[in-house]
């Protein structure tokens, strides 16, 4: 097996429209099971747009990653330090990319970047419905904390458990 290039890049506000491409792709193929189309073309245009996203970056202090691997975008992360703790808001990786370690890959970074600034913990949401997602942060040691329906406007709502992973040192 062939080592291939794989980079987790910062990305500029310019690149947002870039970001929000992958986000439309991967929402509509991968939250069809756990939400409905209309909360799917909600929740993009909110959260994952270009102008969202370049707001995140700009006024909000989120940092954006994209992730390529033999130069072609296989998908996306976003974290924001706060209270001690990183935030991973957003890991996605294109359906056709999955199964090849890029999210544990990202993982990696995403540890290295609460080392590097002294955070004791990531903490992330996720649906409580997406079995699939909470084995995968079970296997990487994020345990659930609290449950959370968080009221997003037009009628919607995300019913999430909270899940957290403390950071240890020499820990990936």
């Amino acid at each position: 097996m062939t080592q291939e290039a794989w980079a987790c890049r910062p990305v500029q506000a310019e690149d947002s429209a870039a970001v929000a491409g992958l986000a439309s792709e991967i929402w509509h193929e991968y939250y069809g099971a756990l939400l409905s189309l209309e909360q799917i073309d909600y929740m993009v245009d909110k959260f994952q747009s270009p102008g969202a996203i370049a707001d995140q970056i700009a006024q909000q202090g989120y940092e954006y990653y994209l992730m390529r691997a033999d130069g072609a975008d296989v998908g996306y992360m976003a974290v924001k330090a706060e209270g001690g703790k990183l935030f991973l808001s957003k890991l996605y990786v294109l359906k056709a990319h999955r199964g090849r370690g890029y999210a544990s890959r990202a993982m990696a970074v995403i540890m290295q970047l609460c080392r590097e600034r002294g955070l004791g913990a990531v903490w992330l949401t996720v649906n409580r419905h997406n079995e699939g997602s909470i084995a995968v942060y079970e296997k990487k040691g994020f345990k659930k904390v609290r449950e959370q329906i968080a009221d997003i406007g037009n009628g919607y709502v995300m019913d999430d458990f909270i899940m957290e992973k403390e950071i240890r040192e020499g820990e990936e």
